[in-house]
């Protein structure tokens, strides 16, 4: 059987299976039983191999009770990102690189009934009157929907698997993007509770970077994460405290914005706060709450370079403060952040950590850094592979107070 007569049979059994069992009476095992009776009987004689015949059982069962052909993509452990335009053009992200996938949706009706259920998981809403919601699956992956008419090609979702393992330090040592050593230094960073900021392009590694760096917060300290879509990996950590952000209903009420959870999360006693990114207003009240005792702090966001995250920094406080004069803005965002780690996707889809740099404050009204490491390419990089790795500047840590603070004397 080809794709298009294996679709074909599929559809066929699923409406069998829809209109002569009943399927509300039925447990998950004892449908898939039914489902595996049904095709062996409609394929007794037609030939078929073993690996068809549980693919064509998986998306059956998966049709009635899952995401259909997602199912299918979700279980693809080497498969990193699912992107589909319409219910014709899906295109995935494999081993860094991005191809299309011969596969399609029976029709629109059918992608918009996957999608409702996607969204319904989490109790969220999509519509007309509210096309545009980010959204998560029970495994944790980020999750972004647009309908018609905003969406011109048809439906479209974009989602971001989820690890199954937690990242950790060792991982990204392992994968190349730090060394040992710089490991031990961002280790006493975090534990001597320097607020630092994670940024990058669009799938540069920033979550999967924070959800590493989260990993050095000591076990016994009181965590809030505050995100669009729940998808930090914080493990070891008893007292943590996930939020997460709500959209409007279709009647334009309930919403929950970022900057209405950091706000709420003040009045809940933190150690230390982790906002996953920061995009728009919220920004102001992130710098503030690190600047009003709650040192320690982790945030990622958008950008091409450390001073280019700094600028971007000043526009999203005035978003959500505009009037604030630039050098009062400048003056928060010196006085709150200390560390700025940037990372970068290069030219042979692999992802780097480019530079670690030092936030020292304010100097003739611009904000002065200190680089501590920065990415050097060696003599065998080439236009298709990219060799190098992040060196160490003359420049010392200038600003040791939290590490004397927790009595750490090791010099960085």
């Amino acid at each position: 059987m080809d794709f298009n007569e294996e679709q074909e049979f599929v559809n066929g059994v699923r409406y069998y299976v829809t209109n002569n069992l009943p399927l509300n009476q039925l447990t998950d095992v004892e449908l898939e039983e039914a489902i595996e009776d049904i095709v062996k009987q409609k394929l007794s004689d037609r030939y078929c191999t073993l690996e068809q015949k549980l693919s064509i059982i998986k998306q059956v069962y998966s049709s009635i009770r899952g995401l259909g052909l997602l199912d299918t993509i979700m279980t693809d452990d080497t498969i990193t990102e699912v992107m589909i335009n319409g219910r014709n053009n899906i295109f995935i992200e494999q081993n860094g690189r991005v191809k299309r996938l011969d596969k399609f949706f029976e029709t629109d009706r059918r992608l918009e009934d996957i999608i409702q259920r996607i969204v319904g998981m989490v109790g969220r809403e999509v519509n007309q009157a509210n096309p545009i919601v980010d959204t998560r699956l029970k495994d944790g992956s980020r999750v972004n929907v647009v309908l018609p008419p905003i969406a011109l090609c048809g439906p479209t979702v974009t989602i971001r698997k989820f690890s199954k393992e937690p990242m950790t330090i060792d991982k990204l040592i392992k994968y190349g993007s730090i060394t040992e050593d710089i490991a031990r230094k961002l280790e006493l960073l975090v534990r001597a509770k320097y607020n630092i900021f994670i940024c990058g392009g669009t799938g540069s590694g920033k979550t999967t970077f924070l959800n590493a760096l989260s990993n050095y917060i000591p076990k016994d300290e009181r965590v809030i994460t505050i995100e669009d879509s729940a998808e930090l990996q914080i493990v070891g950590v008893d007292n943590l405290v996930s939020l997460e952000t709500r959209n409007a209903n279709a009647a334009g009420v309930g919403e929950i914005t970022i900057r209405d959870l950091i706000k709420s999360s003040l009045r809940m006693r933190p150690e230390r706060i982790v906002v996953g990114e920061v995009r728009g207003g919220e920004a102001l009240d992130m710098l503030q709450a690190m600047n009003t005792g709650h040192d320690g702090s982790l945030s990622t966001g958008h950008a091409n370079s450390s001073t280019d995250m700094l600028s971007r920094l000043e526009t999203m406080v005035l978003q959500g403060a505009d009037g604030l004069p630039l050098e009062a803005i400048r003056q928060q965002i010196a006085s709150a952040i200390d560390i700025i780690v940037h990372l970068s996707r290069l030219r042979d889809k692999s992802r780097k950590t480019m530079e670690i740099t030092e936030v020292l404050g304010l100097k003739d009204g611009q904000i002065e850094l200190n680089p501590l490491y920065v990415f050097e390419e060696d003599e065998n990089s080439t236009l298709e592979k990219v060799s190098g790795s992040l060196k160490r500047t003359e420049n010392k840590l200038q600003q040791d107070f939290k590490l004397k603070l927790a009595g750490i004397r090791e010099e960085i």
